[in-house]
């Protein structure tokens, strides 16, 4: 299934950011690279490292607008403002373990800090959510790795494709 009927909801968790005292390179490096391949980018909002912002940003992607992934930006670390992983999991219906744990095992062998991370991943109804690393170097490894097996997933999740199996 071609990407280019994959919508995507952008998030960028960032005080300084929204305050307008950081420009967002992390999220334009999501949008950069899942454009490349051919998803279409039908939001992206840059908000404060608050819980209830975030969780009511995520529900109405997934409910409302009905994307069919929302890719996060910051807020993973272990800063007392970092709340990201927590509000996906809040909206989540269904976690997604698998995917965040082959992000930090992929990026250990680049760096340690990777052990660091408390990025999470979740479905809510037809909708998968992945938290991203705050960093646009970060991002862009993560991303890289990821982005070429996610369309097999949303094909299923979408209900696009209906075989799982390997030929």
């Amino acid at each position: 299934m071609p990407n280019e009927s994959y919508r995507l909801g952008i998030i960028t968790a960032s005080d300084k950011g929204f305050r307008g005292e950081r420009e967002d390179r992390s999220g334009q490096v999501i949008r950069e690279i899942a454009e490349a391949k051919g998803y279409t980018v039908a939001s992206y909002r840059l908000l404060p490292d608050e819980q209830t912002i975030l969780e009511q940003e995520m529900k109405r992607l997934c409910d409302e607008q009905q994307v069919d992934l929302v890719l996060t930006t910051g807020g993973t670390g272990f800063s007392p403002r970092d709340c990201m992983p927590e509000a996906t999991l809040a909206v989540a219906e269904r976690p997604v373990p698998g995917i965040p744990e082959a992000l930090r095992q992929y990026s250990m062998a680049i760096t340690k800090r990777a052990m660091l991370s408390r990025a999470s991943a979740g479905i809510r109804g037809k909708t998968l959510i992945i938290n991203l690393p705050g960093s646009p170097k970060a991002v862009q490894e993560h991303l890289e790795y990821l982005i070429d097996e996610l369309g097999h997933g949303l094909g299923i999740l979408t209900g696009r494709d209906a075989e799982c199996g390997r030929r």
